[in-house]
C-alpha cells in the first residue's frame, strides 16, 4: 500500500459518522444471503467521498486504484469509483481511454454494488462505447453476475441521453425477467428516460410487455406518467 492510498483511506475515516456506519449495512443489503453479504462500511457521507477523489484524482495511479478497489470497505471503493470517473473524463486520446475502460472492466468483481455501479458505468463504459461495437454489453448481460448485468443495462443510459435506443431497449427486453429486483429496477430506470427523451418509443415497449412485466420495473417505468394512465398500466386495461 502507498502513502497516497493510506492517506485516502485516513482522511476517508476521519469522515466517518458511526450513526450512518450502523445504518448503511442495512441500507446497502449487506447481511447474510443478502447482494451486498459482507460489506463494510465507514459510515463517510457521497459528498466527502467525490471531494477526496477530486483531490486525488490526478496524481493517484492504476495500480493504486486497483488497491482501492480491493479494500473490504465500501466508501474505499467507492471513492475509487469516482476517481476512475473524474480521470476519464479528463482524458484526451482513444488510447488512455482504453487503458481506462479496460482497467474498469478486469476490476467489475469490486464494483459490487448498485451505487458503484450507477456512479460510474455510463461515464466510462457508456462514453467510450457510444461509437463503437456493443455486443460486450450483451454478453455482460449474460453473464451469471448480477453486477455485471446492472453494468450492462445502465451503460446505456450515455446513449438515451443522446437520442439512441436500440441497445437499451434490446438489453431491456433480455434482463426484463431477471430473478433479482436490482436487474428490474435498472430496467424501469432506463425505460423511464427513454420516455422522457421519447414518449412514444417508451409507450411502444411497454405495450408490448406491461402485463407480464414485473411490477417493480413497471412502476419504475411509468414514475413520471400522468396519473390516470399510470392507474390504466398498473390495472392492465391500457388502451
Amino acid at each position: 500500500m502507498s502513502l497516497l492510498t493510506e492517506q485516502i483511506k485516513a482522511s476517508l475515516a476521519d469522515k466517518s459518522i458511526p450513526e450512518k456506519a450502523a445504518f448503511f449495512p442495512r441500507f446497502f443489503k449487506a447481511g447474510p444471503g443478502e447482494y451486498g453479504e459482507g460489506d463494510k462500511f465507514l459510515g463517510v457521507k457521497v459528498p466527502e467521498q467525490r471531494k477526496i477523489a477530486k483531490s486525488v484524482f490526478k496524481e493517484i495511479s492504476l495500480s493504486e486504484i486497483s488497491v482501492l478497489l480491493h479494500d473490504e470497505y465500501h466508501e474505499v471503493r467507492l471513492t475509487a469509483v469516482y476517481i476512475l470517473v473524474y480521470w476519464y473524463q479528463k482524458l484526451k486520446t482513444a488510447s488512455e481511454q482504453k487503458q481506462l475502460v479496460d482497467f474498469y472492466l478486469s476490476h467489475l468483481n469490486f464494483i459490487n454494488n448498485w451505487d458503484l455501479v450507477d456512479s460510474s458505468c455510463h461515464h466510462i463504459l457508456g462514453h467510450y462505447f457510444i461509437d463503437k461495437d456493443r455486443s460486450l454489453f450483451y454478453e455482460l448481460a449474460e453473464k451469471d453476475h448480477l453486477w455485471s448485468q446492472r453494468v450492462a443495462m445502465i451503460s446505456t443510459y450515455h446513449w438515451i441521453k443522446r437520442g439512441f435506443f436500440e441497445d437499451a431497449l434490446a438489453l431491456a427486453e433480455k434482463l426484463l425477467f431477471h430473478e433479482h429486483d436490482l436487474i428490474h429496477k435498472a430496467v424501469g430506470w432506463m425505460l423511464r428516460e427513454i420516455g422522457n427523451m421519447d414518449f412514444d418509443v417508451e409507450m411502444e415497449f411497454l405495450r408490448t410487455h406491461y402485463q407480464k412485466m414485473p411490477r417493480t420495473a413497471l412502476r419504475y417505468a411509468i414514475e413520471k406518467f400522468d396519473p390516470e394512465l399510470r392507474k390504466q398500466i398498473l390495472s392492465g386495461a391500457l388502451d
